[in-house]
């Protein structure tokens, strides 16, 4: 019997390649075991060495696409990489605000997001919806599968340790620190005033954490803000680098912002979710 679409999956970043053809179809398969009927973009993957799916303004329609659909409730975006801000300029803010979708990435897709909520106040999560055939699959689908059937808030239950103040409250904006700082300059970079500001990365050294951050200061952000989250820094992590993310941001803060770490916001498979967009409270 056929079932019409209620999640899209899309791919605003960079094309996949043909070779995570089964990554990206069992994680279709356990959408579709949660009970949702996904649906997919015409621009998903690449050529070989083409980082392009489709054009910018191709890649826009398709995610617009679902925008106007009145049966899409989520759209998954299953990609990464640097491309994704290509879209800003092509994107309609006014049918997105006026739209009930929740929009699902994470990495580079921290343009998007954060350019939704600055343009629309929408919120947006922050989850790469591919640990559903990753190392921590059945986990995952756990985590999504209670939160899209109202049976469990598991997937948003993160831990946090608080390692400097003694609470944490704000609107949460930022992600990949990277990719974050595409925005700046930008109309799409969020009013800082009272955010606080949710760092993580994949693959950045700690020179260039040092560098994304002292950018951050020369901005004014750590002057705006409430405080800061600080997600894994994978590489940084994996590789035992000194000094840590967290010194780092303790230092160029002069300790006088809070400071929250958690290990389940990134880039790991076994990562939660978070929305950007929405007040969070941490406390001791």
């Amino acid at each position: 019997m056929y079932q019409p679409a209620d999640c899209a999956v899309v791919c605003c970043s960079d094309g996949r390649h043909s070779s995570e053809k089964d990554k990206i179809d069992l994680t279709a398969q356990k959408l579709s075991e949660m009970g949702l009927h996904p649906v997919f973009s015409e621009a998903v993957y690449s050529a070989d060495n083409i980082p392009f799916s489709a054009c910018a303004e191709n890649r826009a329609a398709e995610l617009m696409k679902f925008y106007k659909d009145n049966s899409i409730k989520n759209i998954f975006d299953i990609s990464g990489g640097d491309i994704a801000n290509e879209l800003l300029l092509y994107l309609d803010y006014d049918i997105i605000a006026d739209s009930d979708k929740t929009f699902w990435g994470y990495s580079d897709l921290t343009t998007i997001i954060n350019a939704i909520y600055t343009k629309t106040g929408k919120p947006s999560v922050m989850y790469q919806i591919k640990n559903l055939a990753g190392d921590c699959s059945q986990m995952q689908y756990q985590r999504l599968s209670g939160y899209i059937n109202n049976n469990s808030n598991e997937l948003f239950d993160v831990n946090f340790d608080i390692i400097n103040g003694s609470s944490l409250s704000g609107i949460v904006v930022g992600g990949n620190i990277r990719c974050f700082l595409k925005l700046a300059g930008t109309p799409y970079f969020p009013n800082m005033t009272g955010k606080l500001l949710l760092l993580e990365a994949l693959g950045s050294t700690t020179a260039q954490t040092a560098t994304y951050l002292s950018q951050l200061e020369q901005m004014g952000v750590f002057d705006k803000i409430n405080g800061i989250i600080l997600g894994t820094f994978t590489k940084m992590e994996q590789t035992s680098a000194l000094p840590t993310a967290e010194e780092l941001v303790l230092n160029i803060t002069k300790h006088k912002l809070p400071v929250a770490k958690t290990y389940e916001i990134g880039h790991n498979s076994n990562s939660k979710a978070i929305i950007i967009g929405k007040k969070i409270n941490i406390v001791l």
